[in-house]
């Protein structure tokens, strides 16, 4: 076959699409476009826009590699300054005149060997390559609770904050303690007339600092070399891999020393016993999504914030009625009850060879090989697709080791090699098997708690190994897997001259 030039539609325009389109761009790729349901980029990160927004990575490894940024005000990027961030790096790559806003895609199909996408307003395109950098916290979960309609002050669920609301004097009731819930806690405590947060499950909380970085340390930033020696990437790295240890291994020191750090949190950050005692989870460490905060417990021990426990009954008029029969009257109710994480690329229709529905690949879970491809949907690629490692660190950077990845796969495409590259079901079968075997022996199966990172059979979702072997598995794709030889020397330098 002779080398082609592939058109390569991306959908999506958050982190992993800026991401994609950026690279692509560098390594040759000169027909793409980047379609966006929304009007500007960012994805979560303009989404959500609630206050105490802080991203829980630390702020300059939250960046791309290729273009770190020296000017974050904290240790913990807040959430503005982070969609900033993604606006100007779209800005500066080019990314921003490529994108197609406002288009929402509904359907796709592999017909005749290519991509051919319907959209609500009506538009179609096709590609010979799709990559969907849909995200995965993006559909927000409303909660199933009798009477919300009848609400008459504010309700509003998180990641559709009104920022016209003025809350000072204000009765605010939140319900859900994830990291969002705690976010506003945080940061409305003290701030409105009287807080209350309502808890169905306590939550471990690490500790973590969050200081302003000095003028004199951002003008160090501005320094690549000084911004290199201040992040330490070896010591993250470590600190990583450690957190990826202590998931994969109930018994590690690791785990020990994250749940002792947790523990020790709560002993000495709750000073009433009772209250303490309301807070202390039922489960291990790590068993759900760790929040990290700086400030939580003093947030909920101010003398006007209130932690609920009870059961809500229902909503009424004037407030929330608990178990207790107690109402709660209130202003605004915030649901901070997260998100369809399951979802990904749905609700949009997606069928592959032979007219195989997405929605019945995913009948059961939804699942894929490496977590970026899946049998019968040839030349369709995902950036943090089901069953990759989610967590306390950087999704970016998991995203740039899945790009090489995809990278490789796309110029077996590009070079000839192949008219349509996909997993073979064997291969599927054998990836799938493994990690729900290891998944079983992770803290989230272990731990004893209910998650988001469970599916609807209980099994964990994500990455059931450490970190160091998800970076092993992205450097090369097994070529036996797709039905194919290893590449000559020049596909392989090609795909990884994007790294």
């Amino acid at each position: 076959m002779k080398p082609k030039q592939p058109r390569v539609i991306i959908l999506g325009a958050g982190m992993a699409g800026i991401l994609a389109a950026i690279r692509l761009q560098a390594t040759g790729y000169d027909d793409v476009t980047v379609y966006e349901k929304a009007d500007r980029v960012g994805g979560t990160w303009r989404d959500n826009t609630y206050p105490g927004l802080t991203c829980d990575v630390p702020s300059h490894f939250y960046t791309y590699s290729f273009e770190r940024n020296p000017h974050w005000s904290r240790q913990l990027p807040p959430g503005p300054e982070v969609q900033d961030y993604f606006q100007r790096t779209a800005d500066k790559y080019g990314v921003t005149p490529m994108v197609r806003f406002n288009r929402e895609a509904t359907a796709a199909r592999f017909i005749e060997g290519r991509w051919e996408l319907e959209f609500a307003c009506g538009h179609s395109d096709s590609a010979d390559i799709l990559i969907a950098a849909t995200g995965v916290l993006h559909h927000p979960k409303y909660p199933k609770i009798k009477g919300a309609d009848q609400f008459q002050g504010t309700l509003l669920h998180s990641a559709r904050w009104d920022n016209s609301i003025d809350l000072a004097g204000k009765r605010v009731g939140i319900i859900g303690n994830g990291s969002t819930g705690v976010q506003i806690v945080s940061a409305l405590a003290g701030k409105v007339g009287h807080l209350e947060h309502y808890q169905r499950t306590a939550q471990w909380i690490m500790p973590v600092e969050n200081n302003e970085f000095s003028a004199e340390e951002r003008a160090i930033f501005r320094d690549p070399e000084q911004l290199a020696k201040a992040m330490n990437v070896e010591e993250y790295m470590a600190a990583v891999e450690a957190y990826t240890s202590a998931i994969t291994d109930i018994e590690s020191d690791a785990a020990r020393g994250m749940a002792q750090a947790c523990l020790d949190n709560l002993e000495q950050g709750v000073t009433d016993p009772v209250l303490r005692e309301r807070l202390r989870p039922d489960h291990t460490p790590l068993c759900k999504r760790l929040i990290f905060s700086p400030d939580y417990y003093q947030a909920i021990q101010h003398p006007q914030s209130h932690l609920v426990t009870e059961d809500i009954e229902a909503i009424e008029a004037d407030g929330i009625r608990t178990a207790d029969g107690q109402l709660h009257q209130l202003d605004v109710i915030v649901y901070a009850t997260g998100f369809h994480a399951d979802y990904f690329m749905r609700p949009m229709t997606i069928s592959g060879t032979n007219g195989v529905r997405l929605d019945d690949f995913w009948a059961d879970r939804p699942k894929a090989y490496f977590a970026i491809t899946m049998p019968d949907f040839p030349n369709l690629f995902m950036l943090n697709g089901p069953n990759g490692p989610v967590g306390n660190f950087s999704l970016i950077d998991i995203a740039e080791h899945q790009l090489n990845y995809i990278e490789q796969l796309m110029a077996r495409l590009r070079n000839g090699d192949c008219d349509q590259i996909a997993p073979v079901h064997s291969a599927m079968q054998q990836f799938e098997e493994e990690r729900t075997a290891a998944a079983k022996k992770t803290v989230w199966y272990l731990g004893g708690c209910v998650s988001w990172y469970l599916d609807e059979s209980g099994i964990p979702s994500s990455w059931p190994w450490n970190f160091s072997r998800f970076v092993a598995s992205m450097a090369e794709p097994d070529w036996s897997a797709f039905g194919l030889n290893p590449p000559t020397g020049a596909a392989v330098d090609k795909a990884a001259a994007g790294k």
